[in-house]
């Protein structure tokens, strides 16, 4: 039928029984539906309701549906609060949706998550594919995490296209290589520059290059994990990249170098060894700054790592698995893993005071 209402308002209206009662299903207005598309609705809609459906109830499940379905930023911070606890550290849970909110939130970031597609996905990543390749690929990754999730959620219809995705993406030709090192030869002489001045990020990077260990281990130590009389530095797993505790034994001038942090900061067994002027560690940039003002050169901090490497391969006689033992690096070979009981503190510490000797 067609209804007028007061207002003048003219709307197509099915009435129907269904279960006994009376029921009216609303068609749309003249003036959007015409009367062959009105007994097609509402022939339609007898066909639901005579199979046992109610299309009312359909309808208001449907719209309901539709409001819960998150948007693309909803997901991954809901995604992100569910991962917490799985995090190795706060600084990959901090990454983890920064880059998502600098590189991909502002263009998908409002968009439902049902409707996230490949050229969307594409287009995110685009300005940064080739200029900023490792951080372009982990963003996929994430960006392929939350669209599994939502998956899993029953959000949206199937998995990530990251398949599509990869077809549609220039090849990353420039190689990602290796942290650009400091050649072995010339790290006494910088040594030489950091102590010509004493500040908490020239200790911080002269501790991180005696000890071979990696910045963020260095930025995050507390005093609480330095044994000075056994002259043992221990590194919770919590801290570690494979997530086991590491005993890092200090050189003489390791030693010295700690304790020209303390009398610069002083600190209880709760305080960081190289605490930021601000409180709190010290930031992954500042490392880095220090090194670059020291040597003016395109060095990274963490390839510090491969000139003591490249030192103890040339320089001395020690076992590789001692060396790689020193920096951490967990064992490729599972059975070998399996059965290695040692840490080789003892030889590690020969190492690293000749380390020591050479560098400082």
């Amino acid at each position: 039928m067609l209804v007028v209402k007061e207002s003048g308002r003219k709307t197509w209206i099915l009435r129907a029984q269904v279960d006994g009662k009376r029921r009216d299903f609303g068609l749309g207005s003249v003036d959007d539906t015409s009367l062959k598309e009105a007994r097609e609705k509402a022939a339609a809609t007898r066909k639901l309701f005579r199979g046992g459906d109610d299309p009312v109830a359909m309808k208001r499940a449907a719209a309901a549906a539709r409001r819960t379905i998150p948007t693309f930023k909803e997901a991954a911070e809901q995604l992100h609060r569910e991962l917490d606890g799985s995090w190795k550290n706060d600084k990959h849970r901090g990454q983890w949706l920064s880059t998502l909110t600098v590189y991909v939130i502002p263009k998908i970031g409002d968009a439902r998550i049902d409707r996230i597609d490949t050229p969307m996905i594409v287009d995110a990543l685009l300005p940064i594919w080739l200029s900023k390749q490792v951080t372009a690929r982990r963003v996929r990754q994430r960006i392929a995490a939350v669209l599994d999730w939502a998956h899993a959620k029953g959000y949206r219809p199937g998995e990530a296209p990251m398949r599509s995705v990869a077809k549609g993406l220039p090849k990353q030709t420039k190689s990602a290589g290796h942290f650009a090192a400091m050649p072995y030869a010339n790290v006494p002489a910088f040594m030489g520059k950091l102590a010509a001045a004493e500040t908490i990020g020239r200790l911080a990077l002269r501790f991180t290059i005696l000890t071979a260990a990696r910045s963020g281990e260095v930025r995050g130590a507390t005093w609480g994990e330095v044994d000075e009389e056994a002259s043992v530095w221990t590194v919770p797993g919590s801290r570690m990249k494979a997530g086991k505790t590491h005993m890092v034994p200090l050189s003489r001038a390791a030693l010295a170098v700690l304790q020209r942090a303390k009398d610069l900061r002083g600190g209880s067994a709760g305080d960081f060894v190289f605490p930021s002027p601000r409180g709190g560690a010290l930031s992954d940039m500042t490392l880095g700054k220090v090194l670059h003002a020291a040597c003016g050169k395109d060095f990274t901090v963490h390839g510090f790592r491969s000139s003591f490497r490249d030192w103890a391969a040339e320089q001395t006689a020690t076992p590789g698995d001692v060396v790689e033992a020193a920096l951490a690096h967990t064992v490729s070979n599972k059975v070998e893993a399996a059965y290695r009981r040692t840490n080789y503190l003892e030889k590690r510490r020969d190492l690293m005071n000749a380390w020591a000797e050479f560098a400082a």
